[in-house]
């Protein structure tokens, strides 16, 4: 794998603002010559850099716009436990992230719906019914601040050094930085 330089960079940069952005605005912008900067967006893309190309879509409008954390703790603290729940979260539509976490909870899941009473539901209906759920604390969001999907980038970890349990594929399903690196080729 090669070591990112400062275009390759840029190139991140611009593609995490605009996906859709084409060869000759992306060449232009970085100052290289559309092939060479072509051949750079397959490498990151085969690499590993870049996992894929998304819309970012309007809650609002697709009436999803109603958005809780959830603070879990599971009855166990196993590693099949974790699995179970982690395999089972993963199904949920509602739940855009889940982050397993140190301290007083075991997990937090950011949760969008239409409003309190599809929230309930969900509740209700699907993450009470697992049975790894000791509690939850729910947190209404009153006003979103901040929400990115940009990544600052910084000096690339080589990917000898990432934990597979930090790479995770489209399919939500662990892999390795090396079977990461052959997928996208």
């Amino acid at each position: 794998m090669k070591p990112l330089d400062a275009i390759d960079k840029r190139i991140l940069e611009i593609l995490q603002r605009d996906g859709r952005i084409s060869n000759a605005a992306l060449s232009a912008a970085i100052n290289l010559s559309p092939t060479p900067c072509l051949d750079r967006v397959r490498r990151l893309e085969r690499e590993g850099y870049i996992r894929g190309y998304h819309a970012e879509l309007c809650p609002e409008l697709l009436d999803s716009n109603f958005i809780t954390l959830v603070a879990v703790n599971l009855h166990h603290t196993s590693d099949e436990a974790f699995q179970s729940f982690s395999k089972s979260v993963a199904k949920f539509d509602e739940v855009m992230s889940c982050y397993m976490i140190g301290g007083k909870f075991d997990y937090i899941l950011k949760v969008r719906t239409a409003d309190m009473q599809e929230f309930r539901r969900f509740m209700a209906q699907k993450l009470s019914c697992m049975p790894e759920l000791a509690s939850t604390q729910s947190y209404f969001s009153m006003e979103e601040v901040k929400n990115t999907h940009e990544i600052a980038v910084r000096k690339p970890v080589p990917a000898s050094e990432i934990s597979d349990r930090n790479i995770l594929n489209m399919d939500a399903q662990t892999v390795s930085p090396r079977k990461v690196a052959n997928r996208a080729s």
